[in-house]
């Protein structure tokens, strides 16, 4: 790829997006149990992702949980022209830090009803399964979401957690216009994911997308690229992430709004070839 990067990509072929978005995953409780400590400050987080120009803000019924869909409805509803916001189901919660498995037909149902109701929308632009349940076949799980999408409640359809057979057998289905998977510059697993994402010009969304580990450590070749560049590890990861492939979506996720800050400038930083090479290298 050359050293431009490309600031938006086209959500299905027809939603544009820029293509740093938030993860709304931090704004609930420990654990991603309950509410916020402060959730008027969670709110002000929101409000200023928009502000700043992010206008793709991934959510999941499972954060809290209700508590981030509910978050984004009370502080962005009604939404600024342009603004996307992705949701998820496929997964219960049993308590902090506990998630299982549910692609049953009449539960995801229940679950999309629940996630227009929270983010006041009549229809969800982008709505993923959380995770394929092993108990149920993909194909039943999501032919009631082609349903849903026929009633106009769904706009697009994604997938979590998945590899390409499996998007194979989604796509069968369904059209599947992204893919949200773990992926950072040190996890790099499903590089796999993100060629075939790019070869069919689907979104990749990388969660957990700052966790740049030994890369990150003082002296390394991250931590020097971002002295170089008077930036921070955190903005450089994210810039490498959007290097990577113009298909790739990052959202990093955040209480603060300093932090958030941060992260959105990392949409401007630019290296060169040769020095994301010698990072990656290194990786």
């Amino acid at each position: 790829m050359s050293d431009a990067v490309a600031k938006t990509f086209k959500l299905g072929g027809d939603l544009e997006v820029n293509r740093l978005g938030y993860g709304a995953m931090r704004i609930t409780g420990t654990g991603v149990w309950g509410p916020p400590k402060d959730p008027e400050s969670a709110k002000a987080v929101l409000k200023r992702a928009v502000e700043l120009g992010v206008n793709f803000i991934d959510t999941a019924d499972s954060y809290g949980p209700q508590v981030s869909e509910q978050l984004i409805g009370q502080a962005l509803s009604p939404y600024a022209p342009g603004v996307v916001i992705a949701t998820k189901a496929g997964l219960t919660r049993q308590g902090p830090n506990k998630w299982l498995p549910v692609g049953r037909t009449e539960y995801l149902r229940q679950q999309v009803e629940l996630s227009l109701r929270a983010l006041k929308l009549e229809r969800i632009d982008l709505w993923q399964l959380h995770r394929i349940d092993p108990k149920v076949p993909v194909e039943e799980s999501l032919g009631e979401i082609a349903k849903l999408q026929k009633e106009g409640k769904i706009r697009h359809v994604g997938l979590s957690e998945v590899k390409p057979h499996e998007i194979d057998q989604a796509r069968k289905v369904i059209e599947i216009v992204s893919v949200q998977n773990q992926y950072n510059i040190g996890d790099r697993k499903h590089e796999d994911v993100v060629n075939y994402c790019e070869q069919n010009n689907i979104a990749f969304i990388p969660w957990f997308p700052v966790a740049a580990g030994k890369l990150a450590r003082p002296g390394g070749k991250l931590d020097q690229a971002a002295k170089n560049h008077n930036a921070t590890v955190g903005q450089l990861s994210l810039a490498w992430l959007l290097h990577r492939s113009p298909v790739m979506l990052p959202i990093p996720g955040t209480s603060s709004i300093e932090h958030l800050e941060e992260n959105v400038k990392a949409a401007d930083i630019t290296l060169s070839d040769a020095e994301w090479k010698e990072i990656e290298a290194s990786a």
